[in-house]
């Protein structure tokens, strides 16, 4: 995958804008990447209500549960659906209200530096392997673009915002996700490594 870090686009993105969004503030690195779960209606999958909650067209009267959340101004950078589409609501190098009241490592206002990434899932179900394999290349995407980025500066919304948030759940397997971050890193290593020797 590849990240273009003039628009802060991802190439392979489907791209929908939202103008949930602003400037960060000036000098502030991009350090940390926040993964989330979501789906809407809560439990249903495949719908284009996620879509349309991050661009401000949610219907609330679709829904009694949309009742609750129409009126809020949220959306992160991405959203990977069940099927492995990735979708891009705002640019990479722009804060995306995704974190909300939020603190990681004593530092508060988690937008400001971070990137979210928001899996279509609950906080109970598994969520899929091709939501994994693109997860794995979005992320070594974002260490390429982004080299405050890595491995280690990783954390669900339930880390920094415990007392507001559950996501992305028991249901996320973090070492599987670390695991395919690594092996994906080692095969883009060795294919480099090929195409000197050659």
């Amino acid at each position: 995958m590849h990240i273009d870090t003039h628009t802060g686009l991802l190439r392979e993105a489907k791209y929908s804008h939202s103008p949930n969004f602003d400037e960060r503030p000036i000098g502030c690195p991009i350090d940390l990447l926040v993964i989330h779960g979501i789906s809407l209606p809560p439990g249903e999958f495949g719908t284009q209500d996620v879509t349309a909650f991050f661009t401000n067209t949610l219907d609330p009267n679709k829904h009694p549960y949309f009742q609750t959340i129409a009126h809020l101004k949220v959306s992160s950078h991405l959203f990977i659906r069940r099927d492995g589409e990735v979708c891009q609501f705002v640019p990479f190098h722009k804060r995306a209200w995704h974190a909300g009241q939020s603190c990681y490592q004593t530092r508060e206002n988690c937008n400001d530096f971070s990137i979210g990434i928001e899996l279509e899932g609950t906080d109970t179900q598994d969520y899929t392997a091709l939501q994994y394999t693109q997860l794995a290349a979005v992320s070594l995407a974002l260490f390429q673009a982004y080299p405050a980025l890595n491995a280690n500066t990783i954390a669900g919304h339930s880390q920094i915002a415990p007392s507001r948030k559950t996501d992305p759940g028991e249901g996320f397997d973090w070492d599987h996700y670390r695991r395919l971050i690594d092996n994906i890193s080692v095969d883009q290593q060795n294919g480099q490594r090929a195409n000197v020797i050659t």
